[in-house]
């Protein structure tokens, strides 16, 4: 750098440097410590951190585009790629904003089988988020350990749909078949060795003095900067904001359970490690709960026009031969209208913004992604920190590049 340069830009001078000058370093767009792929272009003096400009946009996909030219019941193959660590609350997320629109009312069962499946979901998000906290100080032990967990609870999906990851699990109106014995024997069968083999974990890490130097302090940020950028779930939570859809605004009977709102204080990566750590032990509750309490009755509403009839049926009924076409030719319309409906993902509040003009696909479909959120005061929450602690932040605000980018 010439002297001109330095006296234009005196920003980018530093005596602690070996040459006196402010580096640039890209973490990301390809690298282990982004999980997913989007770039920050960081400004650093020496290790620590004076500016970051993120990009975005490397995996868009043009959901809400994609949407528009979809029936409204292969939408649902969509939503499972935004947050593809918990692909079942995305997926009856969409469900209940058609079902909002289109006036369906769903038997009770429905609702509980939804809470077992999402609970299930929030399990699976919050311990990949966690164990990749410990990973990423160094920690691989419980990341591998949590990792079977979670693979036992994927196991449950597939007995209820088919599929592990992205699931495409249940159908507008409630699901494509009940619960089978074998689901309902794994889930007790977790609910009884899961939270042994999880306290295991939780000794390896939570009071661990290595693991408690490295994330308390690590990107805090308070509760008045939290809902000024618009965070909610476990981030907004850690800040000491008790925010939580299922309780603020229920849906699915959540009102029917009991569970605790863990909250925390300083907003730091260890705080929201925490609060992850204590919903896992809610979830449980709730999941046993609504077990406990599950209702008689049907797998699914009386909806036709949305729910795929027998197959035998196909072959004898003239009436379900032609609801099997409409369906599979996407005939299927709903009222005109617009509405809202937001559900608690593992991430924070994902909502969904339809617009209908009454024909056969949305006219305007919008998402509310928490982490395009939380991306946004990524740069604000790691200006001044260590190299090393930007990476534990955005492992602890758990930015999934799928629901980044859409």
């Amino acid at each position: 750098m010439s002297e001109l340069e330095k006296k234009e830009n005196p920003y980018l001078v530093s005596s602690d440097t070996i040459d006196g000058e402010i580096a640039t370093l890209n973490l990301g767009p390809t690298h282990p410590a982004t999980h997913g792929v989007f770039q920050n272009v960081l400004q650093i003096d020496g290790e620590k951190i004076l500016s970051a400009e993120p990009t975005i946009g490397y995996i868009h996909r043009a959901f809400e585009k994609l949407a528009e030219r979809r029936p409204f019941n292969q939408i649902t193959p969509i939503t499972d790629r935004l947050n593809y660590c918990s692909s079942p609350i995305n997926n009856m997320g969409w469900h209940m904003t058609v079902e909002k629109l289109a006036g369906i009312k769903l038997p009770k069962k429905v609702e509980y089988m939804r809470v077992v499946i999402m609970e299930l979901a929030r399990i699976a998000d919050h311990l990949v988020c966690n164990s990749v906290i410990g990973v990423d100080t160094g920690a691989l032990t419980g990341f591998t350990f949590m990792f079977q967990q979670r693979e036992l609870i994927y196991d449950m999906f597939e007995e209820v749909c088919g599929a592990r990851l992205t699931t495409n699990i249940g159908r507008i109106g409630g699901f494509e078949r009940d619960f089978s014995p074998k689901f309902i024997e794994k889930v007790e069968t977790f609910l009884k060795e899961f939270p042994a083999k999880f306290k295991e974990f939780d000794s390896l890490l939570t009071r661990n003095r290595i693991f408690m130097d490295r994330v308390i302090g690590a990107g805090p940020i308070s509760a008045e900067d939290a809902i000024e950028y618009g965070f909610t779930g476990p981030n907004l939570r850690a800040a000491g904001v008790d925010y939580d859809v299922r309780v603020m605004n229920p849906y699915s009977s959540y009102e029917d359970f009991e569970f605790d709102i863990p909250v925390g204080k300083d907003g730091d990566t260890y705080d929201r490690y925490m609060v992850r750590q204590h919903e896992i032990y809610q979830s449980l509750s709730i999941i046993r709960q609504a077990l406990d309490k599950m209702p008689e009755g049907d797998y699914h509403a009386d909806v036709p026009d949305f729910f795929l009839p027998e197959k035998e049926d196909v072959y004898t009924s003239m009436e379900a031969l032609i609801y099997h076409f409409k369906i599979v030719m996407g005939e299927t319309s709903v009222p005109a209208g617009e509405v809202y409906h937001a559900v608690e993902g593992g991430n924070g509040e994902l909502g969904y913004h339809l617009i209908s003009d009454g024909g056969r696909t949305p006219y305007r479909l919008h998402f509310r992604r928490p982490c395009f959120i939380y991306y946004q005061a990524y740069p604000e929450m790691i200006k001044g920190s260590l190299i090393s602690d930007a990476v534990l932040t955005l492992s602890s605000l758990n930015v999934i590049a799928g629901e980044l980018d859409a």
